[in-house]
């Protein structure tokens, strides 16, 4: 409640502690927006993607976190790079590419996501996202500044930290929704085709049934049929998590592609010069 009224109180201010008017400006208010995208997207995969290794590919807290450290490391270099082709490249292109980048890099992950991936795919997943992070990083805060007062950076330098951290808790609050919602969907839908009227169903409860009762710490019998069905039963689960993530960094590829629309709305840095 207090944040609801903070709002009003500081656009009346004539020296607001935040100047919100800020963000009425065309250029700063996008950038600002372009941020909360890009926030939402980095701190949602940092956490979603150690999370799927370890819940549905049994991967330990170390292994999870070594299949992600090559990204942060090509993500240090691009910060190197993009500082050096930034003098030379205009930000909205930098931001339109990267944001291009991070959208392949999720659709690299919806469309080859299945139970038996191994370990470089992750690795690979997040070096991709990497490249395109620091494009986008770099060129949104240069080109928030663009028409800014010079005393007033230091406000604009604040609320880009507040769109970026803001729109972090955002995004895990909003994929950890759709995790479990699209998960107990997914669930639901397949379990309609677990019975006995499938014949696919009765083909696989014969199948397993058989390989369990070749292991002599299951045995045979009623024993093999519970854990037959129990087995069944986990594929279910595991297949209902894997579709909800996929719907996951479906829902990150679509706010990439916005990141990559927002900027082509922004003002290049010629018609900065000549405005």
């Amino acid at each position: 409640m207090a944040f609801i009224l903070f709002i009003p109180w500081e656009l009346i201010q004539k020296d607001p502690l935040i100047d919100l008017k800020l963000l009425f400006g065309r250029q700063f208010g996008t950038c600002f927006v372009i941020m909360l995208a890009l926030g939402a997207v980095l701190i949602a995969t940092t956490q979603f993607l150690p999370q799927i290794l370890q819940e549905d590919f049994g991967y330990t807290a170390t292994l999870a976190g070594l299949a992600i450290s090559p990204g942060g490391l090509v993500t240090m270099c691009m910060f190197i790079v993009v500082g050096r082709v930034g003098n030379f490249v205009d930000p909205k292109f930098m931001i339109f590419i990267g944001g291009i980048i991070m959208a392949a890099a999720m659709l690299y992950l919806t469309r080859n996501l299945y139970a038996d991936l191994p370990f470089s795919f992750f690795v690979w997943s997040r070096i991709y996202l990497g490249v395109g992070l620091p494009l986008v990083f770099n060129s949104v805060t240069a080109a928030s500044y663009s028409g800014i007062p010079q005393e007033k950076t230091d406000q604009a330098s604040s609320l880009i930290n507040v769109a970026r951290n803001f729109g972090g808790s955002m995004g895990v609050s909003l994929a950890q929704t759709t995790l479990a919602r699209r998960e107990q969907f997914h669930q639901t839908r397949l379990a309609e085709y677990v019975g006995n009227w499938n014949p696919a169903y009765e083909k696989t409860v014969h199948q397993v049934q058989n390989y369990f009762a070749t292991k002599p710490l299951v045995g045979v019998g009623a024993g093999t049929d519970r854990t037959a069905l129990a087995w069944i039963g986990q594929q279910v689960q595991m297949q209902s998590s894997l579709f909800a993530y996929i719907d996951v960094f479906f829902s990150l590829m679509l706010l990439s592609l916005l990141i990559s629309l927002l900027a082509i709305t922004l003002q290049s840095r010629k018609s900065q010069q000549h405005s």
